[in-house]
């Protein structure tokens, strides 16, 4: 994974004249930390986790006891972590950040994975944090999600605003067929029945349905019949997902995973011997 976020997370934490704080009460003591969690949830971004400390100070030694993915519950000793103080205690802040937002993100994928029960499929969006979006992405991946599209350039989504645009439905498809013949998958966002109807006729690989109700989807499920994948869409809350899921869609697209996810509580603790 690129590590460009963390070449700018210390450029913001250690400017000249560095830890201040650590560096003057500490020289070359050595002792070891336990990363411990403060939550019920998923792990992810231990490596990241990790390669903190080792960046700021080769020496130190991490010891993990869970790995990304597993499932951790309040009070579990993650990692253990010894070195030299002054580098733990500079790294330490950088490092609780990132596996934070990250297990956060993991997490609350989980949740909307159980509240789908294996009737859809969980994807994430591109609303995500300008160059975080491969972490975060792997983060959901982690949560047991899957990811959409990566980019503008891995696959055509035709929205609103393209539609709108073009002309219509058939209008967009055609200069994206005209342009791009079959290299990308398709996908077509749809605002009523009738979208849908005509999105169908252009035999494209994925129709979203964007903001409907419950009932308008089902339907909507009902008139493609299989001939192409189906994705939901717009204000899908952890407590909707259920009836959403009933609908029959395949995919429903979770802004929420990514853009408005709460922090994992993680503390870091002097060892106790």
């Amino acid at each position: 994974m690129k590590r460009d976020w963390l070449k700018a997370a210390f450029q913001e934490d250690f400017a000249d004249p560095g830890d201040v704080t650590g560096e003057a009460i500490f020289s070359n003591e050595t002792n070891s930390f336990v990363l411990i969690s403060k939550d019920d949830g998923v792990l992810c971004g231990i490596d990241e986790f990790q390669n903190v400390f080792t960046a700021v100070d080769s020496s130190i030694k991490i010891k993990s006891f869970f790995a990304d993915s597993d499932l951790l519950k309040k009070g579990d000793v993650i990692a253990e972590i010894t070195g030299m103080v002054s580098a733990i205690l500079k790294a330490e802040r950088t490092a609780l950040n990132i596996i934070s937002h990250l297990s956060g993100i993991a997490s609350k994928t989980a949740e909307f994975v159980k509240a789908a029960d294996g009737k859809s499929i969980i994807l994430d969006t591109r609303k995500t944090l300008p160059g975080w979006r491969e972490l975060q992405k792997y983060a959901v991946r982690c949560g047991g999600g899957q990811n959409h599209r990566m980019g503008l350039f891995d696959m055509v989504m035709i929205k609103d605003n393209h539609i709108d645009t073009a002309g219509g439905i058939t209008q967009a498809v055609q200069k994206i067929r005209n342009k791009w013949k079959n290299r990308f998958k398709i996908e077509v966002e749809t605002r009523n029945l009738q979208e849908v109807k005509e999105v169908l006729e252009c035999g494209v690989d994925r129709i979203m349905l964007d903001n409907m109700d419950n009932e308008t989807m089902k339907t909507a499920v009902e008139i493609i019949a299989g001939k192409a994948e189906v994705e939901a869409s717009g204000n899908m809350t952890l407590e909707r997902i259920p009836e959403v899921a009933e609908t029959g869609v395949d995919f429903i697209s979770v802004g929420e995973l990514t853009q408005s996810v709460k922090a994992f509580d993680f503390s870091l603790k002097k060892k106790s011997f």
